[in-house]
């Protein structure tokens, strides 16, 4: 018997991510991993240097609750260049523990509970478990098609009074899609007069393709006024384990996420902030990551042109979707778990992000892996049929 009784779980159907179970069964059967979404080669010396060099000097102590200024300045003026939208280093940024606190300290500051969230699936797994945790009720959207489209008018059916916020992620994970300018401005012209906020995921903001723009929705006016934005640094510079993002907003929202924030961890790891700053000055650092992607998506699927796996080229994203259907009828869970155990490759079953797991016969691989790691997992590949 246990010390405490009468526990309830505040998610009780919540289980295990797909992420976890099929890196676990990896590792188990020493499988080639393209499972999840992070490098395998190491980030730039450059970066850790300037970490270290940070610890040196005594950057050791607390940072404000926001992030260091330096850091702050370097944010805005990279949206302004790229989006045109200037905000104020002040009051509308905060830098955050991963994209995916970022995430949290939104939807906790915002969502009470009967509140409604919009959730577009596929969707990444931390979304809807937060709105639970605020007591708030996730409605599900698939988008549409095997190429995930938005339906507008789907979302306005959709759109209740008790519509707190709408969540949209471009670059989009795990489809590997970028919402256009005609979308977004669909988007803006449909939350137009509206009291919903919208919280925009654009980790993979700089992982674009074959000249598709990134279109954040820092860049269109009325959308801005209601939107929350949130960034990874982990994503765009290789070091997922250093957990660092950032969010922008109006003031008055970033507002709300300050109270949240001081009650949760306060601030960022202080020595990164400042190797971050430094790192920030040069733009080529994350202009130039899009053609470094962009190299390994056509090497993969070069790699794998003769198999019998089809593709449509990722436009953004570490991500490339392969269809399966004419291997098999199996559903993706069952051949994902398959392919690891009799082949020794991991990859992710697209249904876990789906409403009601709806199966396009899809799988997701990561090609933010080193040559050799993808070379090793497409003659894998080759020998499925």
């Amino acid at each position: 018997m246990t010390a405490v009784n009468n526990i309830s779980s505040k998610l009780p159907k919540h289980e295990t991510s797909i992420f976890s179970v099929m890196s676990k069964m990896a590792y188990e059967h020493n499988a080639v991993n393209l499972s999840q979404g992070y490098p395998n080669f190491e980030t730039d010396i450059k970066l850790k240097e300037l970490v270290y060099k940070a610890m040196l000097e005594g950057y050791n102590q607390y940072a404000p609750l926001a992030g260091i200024a330096p850091l702050r300045e370097q944010i805005v003026d990279k949206i302004e260049s790229l989006h045109g939208k200037r905000y104020d280093k002040n009051t509308e940024v905060t830098v955050t523990n991963g994209a995916t606190q970022a995430l949290f300290l939104a939807i906790t500051a915002f969502v009470k509970p009967g509140d409604e969230v919009i959730v577009l699936k596929p969707a990444y797994d931390s979304y809807e478990p937060a709105i639970e945790l605020a007591g708030g009720k996730p409605v599900l959207l698939q988008l549409e098609g095997k190429d995930y489209k938005m339906n507008f008018e789907a979302i306005k059916e959709k759109i209740s009074p008790k519509t707190r916020m709408l969540i949209i992620n471009t670059p989009h994970n795990p489809s590997g899609n970028v919402f256009s300018k005609e979308e977004m401005q669909q988007l803006e012209a449909l939350l137009e007069g509206t009291d919903i906020i919208l919280l925009s995921d654009e980790v993979y903001e700089h992982i674009i393709f074959d000249e598709v723009k990134h279109y954040s929705a820092s860049a269109f006016p009325e959308l801005s006024k209601r939107a929350i934005v949130c960034a990874s640094f982990g994503k765009t510079f290789h070091n997922t384990g250093w957990k660092m993002g950032y969010c922008v907003a109006p003031e008055e929202l970033i507002a709300e996420i300050w109270k949240v924030m001081e009650v949760n961890v306060f601030c960022v790891h202080h020595p990164t902030q400042r190797a971050f700053a430094e790192y920030l000055k040069n733009p080529n650092h994350y202009l130039e990551l899009g053609k470094f992607y962009q190299e390994k998506r056509d090497k993969f699927l070069h790699l794998i042109k003769d198999t019998a796996f089809k593709a449509e080229p990722s436009k953004g994203t570490y991500f490339q979707l392969l269809n399966y259907s004419e291997i098999t009828n199996e559903p993706d869970l069952d051949f994902s778990r398959r392919l690891i155990t009799e082949y020794g490759i991991a990859s992710i079953p697209v249904s876990a992000f789906n409403k009601d797991n709806k199966d396009h016969r899809q799988l997701r691989f990561c090609f933010a892996k080193t040559d050799e790691t993808l070379e090793k997992a497409a003659a894998i590949l080759k020998k499925v049929k």
